[in-house]
């Protein structure tokens, strides 16, 4: 892994990677402590399940909407207006935090509604450093984004804990106070001179648009593998969504203990991502890509036997640690793979089976952890993470032989987008 050299980035990449980092980082307090207050409330872990569906729905009815708007307008003002509702939403909580409820389900409505405008955020959030950066800054681009969003979710858990010990809605204050901040840095990120989709308007014509960004992926084998493996990985993979009960029933710590441990899936992640900004892989990143996700699958299964705290902490850095490497690659070759003018709807998808697999595999986790208990329900996840990649070895050459990521580079003049 060679290190990469490239001239300094502008103050509106910076910016914009501030805003990344200041975007997960309210975004993983908001969910951690409404779990965290769900699960105190009912006590059942499949109800941190069914707060990964109340997520998940919003994604797969809006992404595609999302996607296909990122690709026709200014996606900075795309990124900018749902961080106004989530703005919204924080504030919400903290009105009816303060009512000391006794119910959950305006937990889950609250949750929907944040989840609705990330659909719209998230295409155009992870389009725009790709927008911005230049060639030989790509990948450094994508690794330090990569860094941004991971120390988003180690401080969010951490900042987020010591605020809820004081007071239950501090959390969402915080992240309000911190979404603010976001839409100012915003302001500074330059537009993207990029191909934009440029079809008729109007609902059917969103609607084939839509559909040309799924036969696209449906058409790249490459783009459809990495896809599908990570997919599966985090369906299958998804003991994080646990954590509450984990903390609770197994380790027998608090709140404080519980954002650490949140903590720790974002320090792994940062650490990995920290050399990545300096250095990159070069070479066998197909069969690097299927490691991590072995390693992840791996730290899987240590995470649902243990009773040590220590030990919890470390499963949990190892395995996001592999995952911020799968992310990584991926993160690189699904843009790389998709034409510019395409690259909103390809990342919109890839939003509803990636984030989706995240929430449907909270779901999984809640369902079967309560069939079968947290040890069963973790365990048996990270064996069937190790079959998905053995899988994928063998059934997909294409994604497991690729070489360099500039192996998959596409043309966009050469693609049509719309």
């Amino acid at each position: 892994m060679p290190k990469t050299k490239s001239k300094p980035l502008s103050f509106g990449i910076r910016a914009l990677l501030f805003a990344n980092f200041g975007h997960t980082m309210a975004y993983l307090a908001v969910i951690t402590f409404v779990g965290d207050q769900i699960f105190g409330i009912t006590g059942r872990p499949l109800d941190l399940g069914l707060l990964g569906v109340a997520l998940f729905l919003p994604v797969v009815l809006l992404s595609p909407i999302g996607g296909t708007i990122a690709d026709r307008f200014d996606r900075r003002f795309v990124y900018g207006v749902p961080v106004v509702v989530q703005i919204a939403v924080c504030l919400g909580l903290v009105a009816f935090v303060r009512t000391d409820p006794t119910q959950v389900w305006p937990f889950f409505a609250f949750a929907s509604l944040y989840g609705a405008a990330r659909s719209f955020a998230s295409p155009a959030s992870r389009s725009l450093p790709i927008d911005l950066a230049e060639p030989e800054q790509l990948d450094r681009i994508i690794a330090l984004k990569g860094l941004a969003i991971q120390m988003g979710v180690v401080v969010g858990p951490v900042a987020g804990g010591f605020l809820a010990a004081t007071a239950a809605e501090l959390p969402y204050l915080f992240s309000a106070i911190v979404l603010v901040v976001v839409l100012v840095l915003l302001v500074f990120v330059p537009k993207p001179q990029i191909e934009r989709l440029e079809s008729a308007p109007g609902a059917r014509q969103a609607f084939t648009d839509a559909v040309a960004g799924l036969r696209y992926v449906r058409n790249n084998e490459i783009v459809r593998a990495a896809i599908g493996l990570d997919l599966f990985a985090v369906l299958l993979g998804g003991a994080t969504a646990l954590l509450p009960a984990i903390a609770d029933e197994r380790l027998g710590v608090g709140e404080v203990g519980l954002g650490w441990l949140r903590a720790a899936d974002g320090i792994g992640a940062a650490s990995v991502s920290i050399v990545l900004a300096f250095v990159t892989f070069r070479r066998n990143v197909g069969k690097v890509l299927l490691f991590a996700v072995a390693v992840f699958g791996l730290a899987t299964i240590s995470l649902g036997l243990t009773t040590n705290y220590g030990v919890a902490f470390a499963s949990i850095f190892v395995l996001s640690a592999a995952d911020a490497i799968s992310v990584y690659i991926r993160s690189s070759i699904v843009p790389l793979a998709t034409p510019e003018n395409m690259r909103g709807r390809v990342i919109s998808l890839e939003n509803v089976f990636i984030g989706g697999s995240n929430e449907l595999g909270s779901l999984e986790s809640g369902v079967a952890a309560q069939l079968i208990g947290l040890v069963g329900a973790i365990v048996t996840g990270g064996v069937g993470t190790l079959a998905i990649v053995a899988i994928w070895w063998w059934k997909f050459p294409a994604l497991r032989d690729v070489d360099k990521f500039i192996d998959v580079r596409v043309d966009t003049a050469t693609e049509s987008g719309g």
